[in-house]
């Protein structure tokens, strides 16, 4: 059968046509795929609150793109992400956050304030630096509102951040870590030792009062009676002995002022105590640290709360086995003693 010789070559020509349209659209569908995957990226990040805490549960998104996941029970995330995105988190109980993605794979959002927090050592060295920490521990040894303040874990806590406080002392830090300790130590001690006086002399001066004041919010007239059963026992030693003991640490240089201690020899139960008490606690925050850092790989920063709780146990229950097992006499016995 005889053909048009014109049909062929415009049949031709068609599939030549057809065959560059596929080409072009493939080259562009390759074209757009390889923008998109170029245009992504990957990011592995670590969310704590300002506690150094891992913040488990949190919901992190990736904006305008819309990529989601949740960070696990270490505060971690692995997340898609696109070109120009930010990355915003969000969790009950926290600020929201947005960060853009960078070089820095360990982000922070703020915890909302839980009257918690105030069992929390850095809580107060988070939002008071060195300052709120040497009042506290005024505080504590000589004001009697202070009993409730935490004493043994803050000064732990406060060892591990030694250098980071004392850059905040209007010499700054020194830049030697066992330097910047010194310093820090003669800080709270010089606090310790004026707050056990500013104690001694509040007790001189109220006299037998106090034992026959009422209870109220701030002042419980059964932790002043304990602390002057121990202090019966145990003499000056006892200034020595309390500042290893919440509560009693607070009352017994208001009662060693009560019974007219001996200046002198109350001084100098005084200084010794309060330089053992906070070399103790300061150092051993401090190296502990480095030893389990460099030992362990273990950060005790990231696991303050149960550490926090081990103290307070320890510092603890010898008080409340004296509390609880220990024979003393009655209130009323105890102040006619007096």
């Amino acid at each position: 059968m005889w053909k048009c010789e014109k049909c062929i070559d415009y049949k031709k020509m068609m599939k030549q046509v057809k065959n560059y349209c596929a080409r072009f659209v493939l080259l562009l569908l390759i074209s757009c795929f390889t923008t998109v995957t170029m245009g992504q990226s990957s990011i592995n990040a670590t969310i704590t609150d300002q506690y150094d805490n891992p913040v488990d549960g949190a919901a992190v998104k990736a904006l305008p793109s819309g990529a989601a996941t949740i960070t696990d029970s270490a505060g971690a995330f692995t997340l898609a992400i696109a070109a120009g995105d930010s990355v915003e988190i969000s969790k009950d109980g926290f600020e929201p956050g947005s960060f853009k993605p960078g070089n820095s794979s360990s982000w922070v959002v703020h915890k909302k304030f839980d009257w918690k927090d105030l069992l929390n050592p850095l809580f107060y060295i988070r939002n008071g630096g060195l300052w709120l920490l040497l009042f506290i521990v005024f505080a504590e040894t000589g004001l009697m509102v202070g009993f409730f303040l935490p004493g043994d874990s803050l000064l732990f806590v406060a060892g591990i951040y030694s250098s980071k406080l004392v850059a905040t002392f209007p010499t700054g830090s020194t830049g030697s870590d066992f330097v910047d300790l010194i310093i820090l130590w003669i800080l709270i001690a010089a606090c310790g030792v004026l707050g056990n006086m500013a104690g001694y002399w509040f007790g001189k001066q109220s006299g037998p009062f106090l034992f026959t004041r009422k209870d109220t919010f701030f002042f419980k007239r059964k932790h002043l009676m304990r602390a002057k059963d121990f202090y019966d026992k145990h003499g000056g030693q006892a200034i020595v002995f309390a500042r290893f003991l919440p509560i009693i640490r607070t009352f017994a240089p208001i009662v060693a002022g009560i019974v007219q201690m001996e200046k002198k020899k109350f001084m100098l139960y005084n200084i010794v105590g309060c330089i053992a008490w906070v070399f103790s606690m300061l150092f051993a925050g401090h190296y502990l640290q480095k030893l389990f850092l460099r030992k362990f790989n273990f950060d005790l920063t990231k696991h303050l709360e149960p550490i926090v709780i081990v103290i307070v146990l320890i510092t603890t229950l010898p008080v409340l086995y004296k509390l609880f097992f220990g024979k003393r006499a009655p209130v009323d016995e105890l102040s006619q003693k007096l």
